[in-house]
């Protein structure tokens, strides 16, 4: 059964989230000797703020884009040097062999600019094996295991960067389900740090209220917090 993506609790940027955190903890501290009334105390806040740090040092999506772009760009070179490879061989059996022919058909390698990864790879493999069938019939054009070495190696070595750009990928997904599941733990932590120091200074000081007020919160949080700013008025 496939996971199902992890989705976001907060509806702002993860540096505006560190933010909020950090002048959050900032205002508990001010305010410690009250939030211990509610059994939250200076261990708490040290384990909210080494949450916040961790959270902070995870690499965000535009590194793991950018890792991921150079290995696609890289990815793109090796497609064109294995292509470059096939087509030198099949400029070579086309002199032999009339292009309408079975035994030009049979490289099948007409179309390497239409092909997937997986394609070109698959094409490869059939493009040395068939020649390797044939090579005797070959030879008078130029076609010996220094041109097949040349399709082989090349092959490799896409196969590789295809590996490798995968693995990037990949490792992209999980770094963003990372940072989410991170963001909302630490989200989680906030909202509780918040409901406290609300509870604290409701109908008593509204701008140290203020302070522990999620603005960019969803909506119902919103209406709460003017429901009771008007109540404290």
């Amino acid at each position: 059964m496939k996971k199902q993506s992890t989705q976001r609790k907060h509806n702002f940027p993860d540096a505006d989230l560190h933010k909020l955190c950090m002048d959050s903890i900032r205002s508990a501290h001010r305010d410690l000797v009250l939030f211990e009334q509610y059994g939250y105390g200076l261990e708490r806040l040290k384990q909210f703020n080494a949450l916040c740090d961790r959270f902070k040092n995870l690499p965000d999506d535009d590194e793991l884009l950018g890792d991921q772009m150079i290995l696609t760009e890289k990815k793109y070179k090796a497609a064109g040097n294995l292509k470059a490879a096939i087509k030198s061989l099949m400029t070579r059996v086309a002199i032999k062999f009339n292009m309408k022919t079975g035994r030009y058909r049979k490289f099948g390698a007409s179309k390497l600019g239409d092909m997937t990864d997986a394609q070109l790879l698959f094409c490869a493999r059939r493009v040395l094996r068939v020649a390797r069938q044939q090579i005797d019939f070959l030879a008078d054009v130029g076609v010996n295991e220094q041109i097949l070495g040349r399709i082989s190696t090349a092959a490799q070595a896409f196969e590789n960067a295809v590996n490798l750009q995968q693995d990037k990928v990949a490792d992209r997904d999980i770094g963003v389900e990372r940072r989410i599941e991170q963001g909302n733990e630490i989200y989680d932590e906030l909202v509780v740090l918040c409901n406290v120091g609300k509870d604290i200074w409701i109908n008593k000081d509204a701008a140290k209220y203020e302070s522990y007020c999620l603005y960019e919160s969803n909506n119902e949080q919103k209406k709460a917090r003017k429901a009771a700013l008007a109540e404290a008025g």
